[in-house]
């Protein structure tokens, strides 16, 4: 593979971590740390979760050279709708629940299981479009692979940068206006709620 078509293929994966939806969901994400380097981490494991559905959907399009009718992502594009209502309802609900303890809010633990499925499922909602480019501009199958993979390897840079920034506002060191806080936690949960609505009422309406 040339050399311009893995930069293009990192450039164009690290801008796509910056679409609408990603950056909805991954907000939520971030509300429930109050480190930036863990919600980076969070936003690493998003971005690898993206990277391993769209190489096993590659595999299976490019390797086995089967056919996913266009229908199909646009039923997966609205499970990505329905999985950013749960995931604000489920960060509204907490909200709601720890109003009092706004510490409690806060996830401690080193796991990113979260980040990673919610990047698993954006991963099926956008492997469409970037697959049939990948078939129509890349010659090889294994050249066809290797750009899967280094598009996948610049979208976890760019959202572990996204994540990193939308976090500032929840890191300890930055903010210490509890009230304040809690209202970004509400604002962000609506927010995922009001935006995974409307993609699914897109999609599948």
């Amino acid at each position: 593979m040339e050399e311009l078509t893995i930069f293009l293929a990192a450039l164009i994966g690290f801008t796509h971590a910056f679409e609408a939806d990603h950056l909805v969901a991954v907000s939520s994400l971030v509300t429930r740390r109050d480190r930036i380097d863990m919600a980076m981490k969070d936003g690493a494991f998003w971005g690898l979760g993206h990277t391993s559905t769209i190489l096993l959907i590659g595999m299976v399009v490019i390797l086995g050279r089967a056919a996913i009718p266009d229908s199909v992502f646009g039923y997966l594009e609205g499970v990505v709708g329905l999985m950013l209502i749960l995931l604000g309802l489920g960060r509204l609900y907490s909200a709601y629940q720890n109003r009092a303890r706004l510490a409690a809010l806060v996830d401690h633990s080193h796991s990113h299981g979260l980040a990673y499925g919610v990047g698993l499922v954006h991963g099926l909602a956008g492997s469409g479009a970037l697959i049939l480019i990948v078939l129509a501009q890349v010659e090889g199958i294994w050249n066809g692979l290797l750009y899967l993979l280094v598009f996948g390897l610049g979208s976890v840079v760019g959202m572990l940068l996204a994540a990193g920034a939308l976090s500032l506002p929840f890191s300890r060191k930055v903010l210490q206006r509890p009230a304040l806080q809690y209202g970004l936690v509400i604002a962000s949960g609506l927010l995922c709620v009001g935006y995974g609505g409307f993609v699914l009422f897109e999609n599948l309406a």
